[in-house]
């Protein structure tokens, strides 16, 4: 080769060179989002629940940004995925109760990837189409997913179907968070290897009751009479919440072992280091605590959700603890700013993506709380109730329609025994914190009516209980 054919073939070949640098460099990061349904934040090793075994989500938190005050404001299925979906408030986005259809006015996550170049999956649980838990959902209403392996809901998680892009049900093998999770792998391997960055969300359905349906090698895990109790579980539910707490334990563990391998797959493919890794939850289960059961309350078993989130390109591999307030309608703008993508004006939540560092500052110091409708008489007369409230890393307070309701230091009382709602010892205190809610309520739009106005004003049929219906 003339010296003259041999500069112009290394000057093109380090032109590629750097060409294909930038690229990588360029190329926005890839997001893997993995939650299950009521799972409470304290029921993780690494939160210290003495308990629980989950040794791959304890390893993943000590290389994580974790958000111990992390919150489902709503905590309830189908509002908190509206929220994960739209970046709003349930009461925008019109998913204020279950089963009914996310509205198409909002933008969603995903219909904004897919906009940007991303290829993008979403596997499990939906719950935000309102036209029947089993039935198929067409393109047109799936909000910019492309990857579908999806049912609206089911709990029957040794029994679970999905459809693709058919409408012909297939059969999870199995137990099916155990199924999805492959399914989760091989679609992380094959996209690993082209060049456009993917969004992924797993949704599982566990550790959301029915309790004892874990694989029997996990349920072997447990035995309820040696759990150790929170402090507020109640004499009258101890019982239950022995047995309820061993299944749901179970369940735990073997979603952690699946956390594990989605883990596994993203280091396997090469990709740690650009890819945003995250596992949460959609709510909390009150198991007792309060005498209460599942979710729809302010108390901290129902709101607080882990939230772990580890991206090293941009937060490294040390684990830290932040103790800001993190609400669900925070989650899309966050996601979409590391993406370095706009986020729409449509979106009430806030930016956390500098906050992460360590360096900056949180953009509130409290979260709102909300029931907007408490599904029906039913709920009522086992203690539900329209409320709103505000949570920030110290204070719980919360009011229902009739005034103030609960008021608890969380920094002296963990547990939440003590109500100072209307405490004169509490006052000024209780009006700091009314301030709060009424700057959130204000933020946020939100006039505080009875459910049954939002209702009609959505436009939704209920039943003789005041609940909108489901259709299998």
């Amino acid at each position: 080769m003339r010296r003259r054919d041999f500069l112009k073939t290394a000057a093109a070949s380090a032109a590629f060179a750097t060409a294909t640098t930038a690229a990588a460099q360029s190329k926005r990061p890839n997001i893997v989002f993995l939650f299950g349904d009521q799972w409470r934040a304290q029921a993780t090793g690494y939160m210290g629940d003495p308990n629980v075994k989950t040794p791959h989500i304890d390893k993943l938190a000590a290389e994580s940004v974790n958000l111990v005050n992390a919150v489902s404001g709503w905590p309830v299925c189908s509002p908190y995925r509206g929220t994960l979906m739209s970046g709003q408030y349930p009461d925008r986005h019109g998913v204020f109760v279950n089963d009914v259809l996310l509205s198409p006015e909002s933008p969603c996550i995903a219909e904004i990837l897919s906009d940007e170049g991303y290829a993008t999956g979403y596997i499990g649980k939906w719950h935000i189409d309102g036209n029947g838990r089993g039935s198929f959902i067409p393109e047109e209403r799936r909000r910019g997913w492309q990857h579908w392996k999806v049912l609206e809901c089911t709990h029957d998680y040794n029994n679970s179907f999905y459809y693709s892009d058919r409408n012909v049900k297939y059969r999870w093998e199995g137990y099916d968070v155990f199924s999805q999770t492959r399914d989760a792998v091989t679609y992380i391997h094959e996209h690993a290897k082209q060049p456009e960055p993917f969004c992924l969300f797993v949704s599982w359905g566990p550790p959301h009751n029915p309790y004892q349906t874990a694989p029997k090698k996990y349920n072997d895990m447990y035995d309820p009479e040696t759990l150790e109790l929170r402090p507020n579980v109640t004499a009258a539910q101890e019982a239950a919440a022995r047995r309820d707490l061993a299944g749901y334990y179970a369940h735990c563990t073997a979603m952690d072992d699946a956390v594990g391998d989605v883990r596994k797959a993203i280091e396997d493919a090469g990709i740690d280091e650009d890819t945003i890794f995250i596992f949460t939850s959609d709510h909390g289960d009150m198991l007792g605590s309060q005498g209460e059961q599942r979710k729809q309350r302010p108390w901290d078993e129902s709101i607080r959700i882990p939230f772990l989130i580890r991206y090293p390109k941009k937060y490294g591999n040390e684990g830290r603890t932040l103790s800001c307030m993190f609400n669900s309608v925070d989650i899309v703008p966050t996601l979409l700013s590391l993406c370095d993508v706009d986020v729409p004006d449509s979106m009430q939540g806030r930016n956390y993506s500098e906050v992460f560092t360590g360096n900056t500052e949180a953009p509130t110091d409290a979260a709102l709380l909300a029931c907007y409708s408490p599904f029906g008489e039913w709920t009522r007369q086992n203690g539900g109730r329209e409320f709103r409230g505000v949570r920030t890393p110290r204070y719980t307070y919360v009011r229902d329609l009739n005034g103030p309701w609960l008021l608890y230091d969380n920094e002296t009382d963990p547990y939440q025994l003590h109500n100072r709602a209307n405490d004169s010892a509490f006052a000024d205190i209780q009006t700091m914190l009314e301030q709060k809610l009424t700057e959130k309520l204000e933020e946020a739009s939100d006039e505080f009516l009875p459910g049954e106005e939002y209702i009609k004003r959505w436009g939704y049929v209920t039943d003789e209980n005041g609940t909108v219906p489901y259709r299998v």
